[in-house]
């Protein structure tokens, strides 16, 4: 049986899982929405991400992006919560600290395809399902590539 995302949404809530303190302690792992980053005209990719009040998730729950880069975050914590985000970044990762009702940018590069992932490490925010990815496509960066023969595909 296949749903579609309003479906999903509404059966998540009528069980009980779409927020806080129902039938879970917290909101299921992969249960938020899908957004895309806007690129501006200097090449940065842009987007926003918010944290729901009483809901423990980011939203989108994944973001995803088509090419690696500069990457410029806004976060904004709607929650009556302290909450906070650990940010994949080349190099270091990014932390910013988000108290209730507040807003921040974190600006952070990621040059690959790939997945990525951050959560809140305040409390216990990820056991609780306070986690998101980041969805990069395109290809490889050629200094990144190795240096071997061509490789069959399927």
């Amino acid at each position: 049986m296949t749903t579609t995302d309003n479906e999903r949404a509404e059966q998540l809530e009528a069980a009980g899982l779409g927020g806080q303190n129902r039938l879970a302690l917290g909101r299921l792992l992969g249960s938020g929405t899908i957004g895309y980053a806007e690129e501006g005209p200097d090449g940065v990719l842009r987007a926003t991400i918010r944290i729901p009040e009483d809901e423990i998730c980011y939203e989108p729950g994944v973001l995803i992006l088509p090419h690696g880069g500069d990457i410029e975050l806004t976060l904004i914590n709607d929650d009556k919560n302290t909450h906070c985000a650990v940010l994949p970044s080349n190099g270091d990762p990014k932390f910013i600290w988000l108290v209730n009702h507040s807003k921040g940018t974190a600006k952070i590069n990621l040059d690959g395809p790939g997945t990525y992932y951050y959560g809140s490490a305040s409390g216990n925010d990820e056991g609780r399902g306070l986690t998101g990815s980041i969805v990069i496509g395109g290809e490889v960066p050629d200094h990144a590539k190795l240096d071997r023969p061509p490789q069959p595909r399927p």
